[in-house]
């Protein structure tokens, strides 16, 4: 778990940035901004789609099957994983390297 020194919130990004834009934007429409590119985000991945930030990284769906497991407060009882889905994230790009990448 990161040091919550080293956590920035989505308002604190969008005052970072809203001190640094050439784009005339105030922090709370550079607030609006992230918020709709996030939105955005999760709406495509919702739709099945890939979504693909050049020099940042992919963001994707996978499914995930159904399966069976052993119940960690019960090992010796085997108990049904229901299948679902799960957002894949791989950041590389120009800028990041191969920072991160499953």
């Amino acid at each position: 778990m990161p040091d919550k020194k080293n956590i920035i919130n989505q308002k604190e990004l969008a005052e970072i940035i809203s001190s640094q834009n050439d784009f005339g934007l105030n922090k709370r429409e550079t607030e609006g901004l992230i918020k709709k590119i996030i939105e955005t985000i999760i709406n495509q991945l919702g739709k099945g789609k890939t979504v693909k930030l050049t020099s940042f990284g992919t963001f994707s769906v996978k499914n995930r099957y159904a399966r069976g497991g052993v119940d960690p407060r019960n090992p010796g009882k085997r108990i049904n994983i229901p299948d679902w889905k799960e957002i894949k994230g791989c950041f590389k790009g120009k800028t990041l390297g191969s920072f991160w990448c499953p």
